[in-house]
């Protein structure tokens, strides 16, 4: 009955991806006969074929994206039907259904049935593919009466398979692992903000993954345009599941780390929590703000500028009187400068054309030049720079911190050694910690003058020139009888846009000011309030969904409840969910990470874990300086038990380098960082890069030192323990933190 069931999948499954290649050449086709027409004809069928062409290459996109593992699941109903169940929807050329979207009402049964609420469905069975084979078959039976039916009901369930599969580096697929608690939450309204708490092993970055695609899907009018971000803690955790959304059938979903937020800057980590708090807190925007204010400067006494052989005065008043007016404009500073210039330029041009006048030298000439060369005039142009120089929120904020000065006045409510902390040299790299500052910084500043780096008078020639050409397209259209559908000025400015067409997943990466149409933001509880406040200021709505825990907080600037976190930003919009079922880590090891944190005084939610492992957590104690050699030893014998999975070594300090110094040389090439990959087999890893990442197997390096790290709190060890699906072990040299032990 096994191999009868197995070879009717298999072939279905072959036909499904016959089906797919059908439609991918189709699409081929369309696209490459839409590419010889070229860009000839009337604007209108331009227009159109730029749409038919955008059409297909997305069509086809999606349908690259989703080869492997195309169809994962089957539904037996009342009704007799069979209802597979897979990343997109299918169907004949005649319009008979193959495959139901994953994403669509009809699917949720798939995730939503239980034995004691079946909701017509009798058999949910799951397909395990390797590449575009089926090699096993998985049934949960809902309905009693199969039971006793000749019916092949073959393996042990989809989620306990896929729990203990070997890890690759890859987040695995587990939408066809989605219990009924997740797929509430997945299916959650858009608005607000929606917080998944949730202990280690719950499944929150599923849920954070699927909730995107599922929203991208289901408001597809309001997201398609806007798109949704998805953030992620580290790069290493963006590596690690950079392939999930695409193979769930959406590929418009940016994803970043929070250092890479800011269009052009590429921060590292900052190295020193001190620091790191410190740039976290709220009133930093207060404190640009001040720098801000700070290149707003009103001279201590008069200026004499010479324009012409001729001296002009300056005098604190006007420029005080300037600057009040360019501040009630509310624009940013850049902005502001504008008439700030244009008011004194004005008075300094009066005050020239007076001292001419007065000379009586050619009462009635033209003196419209005067305008011209005082704005031009070497002394005006430093003088105004100095009393209000245009700025970019790099040049703010490096100065900021490389002039004591300046962080003296802006910093009223710091202590000198928290001033101390944060100076640095101007050419410091950008740090994760600076990217909410830039962010403050560029929203304060604006644009800088446009006409800055081209003349106004190039700028408009340059418009005129592109209104008059577009003119003269329509009048070349109506006398060929075509109607335009648009006006020259419409005309003129789809001309300027670029030829390449953009996604908008691209248009939004490369622009600060983009307005998303969700975020979801996975590890949460590590974001400090500065970075709450630049990823609102990307999402006006204030539609969220937020996936973390608390008690794995390691960041010093991070959350220690969510109240504290989000209320500063969303006050009461939002609604709290919790995950209780521990998938992931096994029972054993589970209740040992929770018995330290209690010891330590961590209150931490403890999801029931629904497997026990073959192996209680094994801990090594060695004598002081005997650690990495220790690992050496015990090595082999943790990579046998695995059997070709992947193992972490999870270190924090100075024993990090050292031990991924000593596996190198013992290891070569399979030892990596990170995630991990196929080649890599042994990961050395700090328990903030293992954050939201997993390991059949974790080698944890002197535990106290994470728990009583300076700076460091019991979530880092909390983390580390967490993180395997198999095999803990614990090797130090110092005494092994309370609770661990039973």
């Amino acid at each position: 009955m096994l191999d009868a069931e197995l070879a009717h999948e298999r072939e279905y499954v072959a036909g499904l991806y016959a089906r797919l290649e059908e439609l991918r050449e189709e699409k081929r086709r369309q696209l490459a006969q839409v590419r010889r027409a070229g860009a000839v004809g009337t604007m209108q069928n331009v227009s159109e074929r730029d749409a038919f062409a955008a059409l297909y290459e997305d069509r086809l996109a999606q349908l690259d994206a989703v080869d492997d593992r195309l169809v994962f699941g089957r539904l037996d109903l009342d009704s007799g039907d069979a209802q597979y169940i897979g990343r997109i929807g299918l169907t004949t050329e005649d319009l008979q259904r193959l495959m139901v979207d994953w994403r669509a009402p009809e699917a949720g049964h798939f995730y939503q049935a239980t034995a004691f609420d079946r909701q017509g469905v009798r058999r949910r069975r799951h397909l395990i593919l390797q590449g575009r084979e089926v090699k096993a078959i998985e049934d949960d039976v809902l309905d009693a009466s199969m039971l006793s039916d000749d019916e092949s009901l073959q393996g042990e369930g989809a989620l306990l398979a896929a729990l203990n599969s070997k890890r690759t580096g890859r987040m695995s697929d587990i939408v066809s692992t989605i219990q009924s608690e997740q797929d509430r939450i997945i299916r959650s309204s858009i608005s607000g903000a929606l917080v998944v708490q949730g202990g280690p092993g719950t499944g929150k970055t599923a849920v954070a993954l699927h909730r995107a695609a599922y929203l991208l899907y289901t408001h597809r009018d309001r997201l398609k345009s806007a798109g949704v971000l998805l953030v992620g803690p580290s790069s290493s955790f963006m590596k690690y599941i950079e392939r999930v959304l695409p193979s769930l059938g959406e590929t418009g979903v940016v994803m970043a780390s929070l250092g890479r937020l800011m269009p052009g800057i590429q921060a590292v980590p900052e190295t020193d929590p001190d620091v790191a708090a410190i740039k976290g807190r709220l009133d930093m925007a207060e404190i640009v703000a001040n720098a801000v204010s700070n290149r707003q400067r009103i001279p201590e006494a008069n200026r004499i500028l010479e324009v012409d052989g001729r001296k002009l005065t300056l005098t604190p008043r006007q420029v005080r009187r300037a600057r009040e007016r360019a501040r009630s404009t509310g624009k940013p500073h850049n902005e502001a400068r504008v008439t700030f210039v244009k008011i004194l330029l004005r008075e300094l041009t009066e005050q020239l054309t007076e001292k001419i006048e007065a000379d009586n030298i050619g009462n009635n000439a033209d003196r419209s030049y005067l305008a011209e060369d005082v704005r031009t005039a070497r002394d005006v142009r430093i003088a105004l720079n100095l009393c209000w120089m245009p700025m970019t929120p790099e040049k703010l904020i490096s100065e900021l911190f490389s002039k004591p000065a300046i962080l003296e006045f802006c910093t009223p409510n710091l202590t000198p050694a928290q001033r101390a902390l944060l100076q640095r040299p101007a050419d410091a790299p950008w740090t994760e910690a600076d990217v909410p500052l830039l962010d403050e910084a560029a929203e304060l500043l604006g644009e800088l003058d446009p006409a800055a780096g081209r003349g106004l008078a190039q700028q408009e020639h340059d418009r005129a020139r592109d209104l008059a050409n577009a003119k003269q397209t329509l009048v070349n259209m109506q006398a060929a009888g075509v109607d335009p559908l648009m006006s020259a000025e419409e005309l003129a400015e789809q001309n300027r846009e670029q030829e390449a067409r953009q996604t908008a997943a691209e248009r939004a990466t490369s622009d600060r000011t983009w307005a998303f149409g969700h975020i979801v933001v996975d590890e949460a509880q590590e974001l400090s309030p500065m970075q709450w406040r630049l990823l609102v200021r990307r999402c006006p709505l204030k539609s969220f969904t937020i996936v973390g825990d608390i008690a794995q907080t390691s960041s010093v600037a991070g959350a220690n409840s969510w109240q504290g976190a989000l209320a500063p930003m969303f006050g009461d919009r939002w609604q709290l969910e919790e995950l209780t079922v521990n998938y992931r880590t096994p029972s054993q090891i589970a209740e040992a990470a929770v018995r330290m944190a209690n010891a330590a005084g961590l209150v931490v939610s403890a999801p029931k874990a629904v497997r026990e492992g073959r192996w209680s957590p094994v801990i090594d104690e060695v004598d002081d300086g005997a650690v990495v050699s220790r690992l050496l030893e015990v090595l082999p014998e943790e990579l046998e038990a695995l059997d070709g999975g992947l193992l972490a070594v999870i270190a924090d300090g100075d024993l990090l380098p050292a031990a991924a110094s000593a596996l190198r040389k013992a290891y070569g090439h399979r030892v990596g960082s990170g995630a991990g990959s196929y080649e890599q087999d042994i990961v050395v890893i700090s328990p903030r890069e293992a954050k939201g990442l997993e390991f059949d197997g974790v080698v944890v390096l002197e535990p106290s030192t994470m728990l009583n790290h300076e700076h460091g709190k019991v979530g880092d060890l909390y983390v580390a323990m967490t993180r395997p699906t198999q095999r803990l072990r614990l090797i130090a040299a110092q005494p092994v933190p309370a609770g661990i032990v039973r």
